[in-house]
């Protein structure tokens, strides 16, 4: 018999970990491929934005049927000479804001409590927009304010989401001259661990046919990255264990009962389903994408990623959930406020946001039509390194979602 989970319990002192590298119509007017616009100030920011920021849509896809949403910030460096990003958030279908004003971005929310105000931007001190110029793109389509003029356009998959993708990057670079010669990145997070080293391999491919306009790739590099589902799941016992969040006899008991298989378990297996529910209750108090806190509520759908099969995060789901807001000192705080911003009507005007494209925005989606059918982004990364392109594979280790042993394995 293993001894009851809050006997393993000790106290974390709290650390903050930072990183610095429905409605819808589709009777929709025809619009340029490409459509961008300056943005020099933004509801909630005191003052003009100190760096160049802008917004637009390219068309992608079957007679360009599906709009992605872009935002745009130049390099605060060297930006004729600095790399450039093309930035894919994690989901599939959270938004680009995820990126550009809770991760890398130059700006953040001033957290603090909300009181029915416009939440307020700050300067964000560690933005890697200091060194590099980032496009960040709300997709895949119904992502953020990404839309589709049809609703067979509305279908999306990780294969679509490469095809579109590297077709987007070709589209904006085309009328782009002053980033022809900027070394270009790929980049990302979490769910876009499946689809940054294809973006990057189709590209590399289509370089190497003599595609135009060529594209000056020099690598890709993917954040707390799911390369397996499966993989990335089944790893969080072990992870658990050697966190020291489960006692050893829990563990032992996993292992023997499940042979390595804790999320398709067979329901014959009652052995391993016990132990499984046990394990669930031991780590139901942690916020898993960062140990050290206790778990937050969300303030918006969460994330699809394993609910049937995988990982915007692992044990979310797409429902929006009948729980409390979250609270100020919670990480998930800062989402609820992005919420707020973003559904307001003049940030969506100093955005361009085109009228009557999107119903309310969510930061993930809960309307995607998606297909997962890339289970493993494994032969990618060997391809692009027989060839030669630089990669860096980064992972926080107190992320349980997609933990970095889950990425080792």
């Amino acid at each position: 018999m293993y001894p009851n989970c809050q006997t393993m319990r000790r106290p974390f002192l709290l650390l903050h970990l930072s990183i610095l590298l429905s409605c819808c119509c589709f009777i929709l007017p025809w619009l340029p491929s490409s459509a961008s616009q300056p943005v020099k100030y933004l509801p909630g920011f005191d003052g003009q934005l100190p760096f160049y920021f802008e917004t637009g849509y390219v068309g992608v896809g079957e007679s360009e049927d599906v709009q992605l949403f872009y935002y745009l910030v130049k390099s605060q460096g060297k930006p004729e000479t600095d790399p450039l990003v093309l930035w894919l958030t994690g989901g599939p279908g959270c938004s680009a804001l995820s990126g550009l004003f809770h991760e890398i971005g130059p700006v953040h929310f001033r957290l603090e409590e909300y009181n029915g105000s416009l939440p307020s931007l700050i300067i964000n001190p560690h933005a890697w927009t200091q060194v590099a110029s980032i496009v960040f793109v709300d997709h895949p389509v119904q992502t953020g304010f990404s839309y589709a003029r049809t609703e067979a356009a509305t279908l999306s998959s990780d294969s679509t989401e490469i095809d579109q993708g590297v077709e987007f990057l070709r589209k904006w670079l085309k009328d782009r001259e002053q980033f022809k010669s900027n070394p270009v990145y790929i980049g990302g997070d979490s769910y876009a661990g499946i689809l940054i080293p294809g973006v990057a391999l189709r590209i590399a491919n289509e370089n190497e046919q003599g595609m135009e306009p060529v594209i000056s790739l020099m690598g890709y590099l993917v954040g707390n990255g799911v390369t397996n589902a499966t993989i990335a799941h089944n790893s969080k016992i072990k992870f658990a264990h050697g966190m020291a969040l489960i006692p050893d006899e829990l563990y032992e008991s996993l292992t023997r009962s499940c042979h390595g298989e804790y999320y398709n378990v067979d329901p014959a297996n009652s052995e391993c389903l016990k132990h499984v529910r046990v394990f669930e209750k031991c780590i139901s108090g942690l916020e898993q994408s960062q140990i050290l806190l206790p778990h937050c509520v969300y303030a918006s759908p969460r994330p699809t990623m394993m609910v049937r099969r995988r990982s915007r995060s692992l044990q979310e789901s797409l429902e929006l959930e009948a729980e409390p807001l979250p609270t100020l000192g919670c990480p998930t705080f800062a989402y609820l406020l992005s919420k707020y911003w973003a559904n307001d009507e003049a940030v969506q005007s100093a955005l361009h946001v085109r009228k009557g494209t999107i119903g309310t925005w969510e930061r993930c989606s809960s309307r995607l039509r998606y297909t997962y059918d890339i289970p493993s982004s494994t032969e990618f990364h060997l391809q692009l390194a027989r060839k030669g392109y630089r990669s860096l594979i980064y992972s926080g280790d107190h992320d349980m979602i997609v933990s970095y042993v889950g990425t080792l394995e």
